[in-house]
């Protein structure tokens, strides 16, 4: 058996007990075949067009856990058309302004596309679709031969393989329509980093080469950073922040930069994998006119209380959120929030409310009569998850969901639920 033979027999087994039979398949080079196997199954996960695809190699397992999902990798391509058009139909117009004259006569009309740090070339292999001609550069010669091989198998013709430095090819290369980069966040030591002037390459240094050398430059960035900041360390060319979360987590932050565009900043809040199976997106302009939010419902007498997706936890944009559907916090601090009515496209998950008790002992014991166990989060209160789940004396689980926070008055209360979406 060679192989290539066995990753597909057994590529559906268990690579420990794989690992155990080894002497078994004499023939077989087994280290390469574990990997293969064990970066199939991830695929299978993370990338389902990639793993029904015959002959894709897949690199070490750190690799494929650390590339994007098939839906992170869609929602860019999706950004990147969007942006491809937006700039496509300006470079037709007539425009008034000399400044974007200069810079756009350095364009041709073909698009055309480089991502500077290629990895494994997941976002590389969807964001490429958007464009005539695309050009993956990776300082890693494995990876390099890797998506050499595997790009053709994935029916991507218009693309470039090159092995270069991305700050050194970034100086010699010619105007793009798009530059994307996803900086190491890792140090010498391999310790994570968040700081966008401690990934590798620096973006702030390399700014104004970007904006040189293309109408749109697209950034991946840590869900840990801090996002207000890296707008203000990107001196205000960031015409569009995205926070990309999928299935309740955050899992990308993705900022888009011009020169040649000049609109107001905005911050899309993506949940790409909500519990409903659907996808949510909630648009606003930060520092715009929305109103302050108040408590307008009495938190005991609310029949509906809301919880944010993970992206609009994130942005921070909880006044936006209460002014665009017309919800009440249940507090500054809290982040739930309450309605006398289903609000049935609101970005994140929705609740009955049953029973409201406080933190007495006699209002406790009547309104958990028949729970024996329950979902419980914290949100603004002085006990953690543990500790009121010893307290309550409830198991975890079943469907029944326990909100314990604080008003705006500073009364302790157990809002008791069950999903209404």
């Amino acid at each position: 058996m060679t192989t290539a033979e066995f990753i597909r027999e057994y590529r559906e087994r268990d690579i420990r007990q794989l690992a155990l039979q080894a002497t078994r398949f004499p023939d077989v080079d087994m280290p390469y075949a574990l990997d293969q196997i064990q970066g199939w199954q991830i695929a299978r996960r993370k990338l389902p067009k990639w793993a029904a695809c015959d002959g894709v190699i897949f690199p070490p397992h750190l690799s494929m856990e650390q590339c994007s999902s098939e839906p992170t990798a869609q929602y860019k391509l999706n950004l990147a058309m969007e942006w491809t058009t937006l700039n496509s139909e300006l470079s037709t117009q007539n425009c008034r302004r000399q400044q974007f004259k200069t810079q756009n006569s350095k364009f041709k009309t073909s698009t055309r596309m480089t991502d500077l740090t290629g990895g494994f070339g997941v976002d590389f292999s969807f964001t490429s679709c958007a464009f005539a001609a695309a050009t993956y550069v990776e300082r890693n010669e494995q990876l390099c031969r890797i998506v050499e091989h595997n790009l053709p198998l994935l029916g991507l013709n218009n693309a470039t393989v090159v092995c270069a430095d991305a700050v050194e090819y970034l100086s010699t290369v010619e105007p793009q329509t798009m530059l994307f980069l996803d900086p190491a966040r890792r140090d010498e030591h391999g310790a994570k980093t968040v700081m966008l002037a401690d990934c590798t390459p620096d973006v702030v240094q390399l700014l104004p080469k970007l904006l040189e050398k293309s109408r749109f430059t697209m950034l991946k960035l840590s869900p840990m950073l801090d996002w207000h900041k890296a707008v203000d360390d990107l001196q205000g060319t960031v015409r569009e922040v995205h926070i990309v979360s999928v299935g309740g987590e955050c899992k990308e932050l993705l900022l888009v930069l011009s020169t040649v565009v000049e609109s107001e900043l905005k911050v899309f809040c993506a949940d790409l994998s909500t519990a409903s199976g659907s996808s949510s997106l909630f648009v606003y302009t930060p520092d715009s006119s929305a109103p302050v939010a108040n408590s307008k419902l009495k938190t005991q007498n609310s029949k509906f209380v809301h919880e944010p997706n993970a992206s609009i936890m994130k942005a921070g944009c909880f006044d936006e959120l209460a002014a665009a559907y017309g919800v009440s916090p249940v507090s500054r601090n809290s982040h739930l929030f309450l309605s006398d009515e289903p609000i049935e496209d609101f970005p994140g998950r929705s609740f009955v409310v049953e029973r409201v008790t406080t933190m007495n002992k006699g209002e406790l014991r009547k309104a958990l009569v028949g729970i024996d166990k329950a979902n419980i989060a914290t949100r603004n209160f002085p006990l953690t998850v543990a500790e009121l789940r010893k307290r309550l004396k409830i198991k975890d689980g079943g469907d029944v969901y326990i909100f314990a926070t604080t008003t705006a008055e500073g009364e302790h209360l157990l809002l008791i639920s069950r999903k209404y979406r």
